[in-house]
C-alpha cells in the first residue's frame, strides 16, 4: 500500500510519480524498464492492462530500487536499454526471455508467444537489440496516468 500521496511530476523533461517504495514487491514478477523510454511505458502499460492475476510490479532502471538490483547482479548501471523480468530469490530473465516470460505468464492467448522460445536466444536477443537501438525514435516519451489501481503496481519509478 502507497502511504504518501501519489503525484505526476515532470522533471527536466520526464515524467516522474512520487511514489513510496512498496512492501509487498517480494511475491511478485518484477518488470524492470527504462523509465525514459516511450516505447517502454509503452509496453508497461500493456502489461498493467493485461496483468488480470494481479502478479507484475514495475520498478525503472533508473530508480534507486532498479540500480540496486543491477548493482547486487554486477550489471551495468548506465545503460537503460534491456529490460529485466525478475522473480526474486529464484531467477532473472533480460532481454527477449523476459519478454517471452512476460507472454507465459500473463497467459490466455499471449501464452502463444512462447514458441518464440524455439527460437535460439541468440536470433530472439538479436531482434530485441534492434528494437532497443531504434526505441528512442518508434515512441515520444508520453505520460502515462495510471489509475490507482495501477500506481500501487509500481515500486519506484
Amino acid at each position: 500500500m502507497i502511504t504518501s500521496k501519489e503525484k505526476k511530476q515532470k522533471q527536466n523533461g520526464k515524467c516522474r510519480f512520487n511514489i513510496k517504495i512498496m512492501e509487498n514487491w517480494h511475491d511478485k514478477y518484477i518488470v524492470f524498464f527504462d523509465g525514459d523510454c516511450g516505447v517502454c511505458n509503452f509496453w508497461v502499460q500493456w502489461i498493467l492492462e493485461r496483468d488480470k492475476k494481479d502478479q507484475f510490479m514495475f520498478a525503472s532502471l533508473q530508480s534507486d530500487f532498479g540500480q540496486n538490483f543491477l548493482l547486487e547482479r554486477g550489471l551495468d548501471t548506465k545503460v537503460f536499454n534491456t529490460m529485466y523480468l525478475w522473480k526474486p530469490q529464484q531467477y532473472y530473465f533480460i532481454k527477449s526471455r523476459a519478454v517471452l516470460q512476460i507472454a507465459n505468464l500473463l497467459g490466455g492467448v499471449y501464452k502463444l508467444l512462447g514458441i518464440g522460445k524455439l527460437f535460439p536466444k541468440f536470433l530472439s536477443d538479436s531482434i530485441y537489440d534492434i528494437v532497443s537501438k531504434n526505441r528512442m525514435k518508434l515512441a515520444n516519451q508520453k505520460c502515462y496516468l495510471p489509475t490507482p489501481h495501477q500506481r500501487a503496481k509500481f515500486i519506484e519509478v
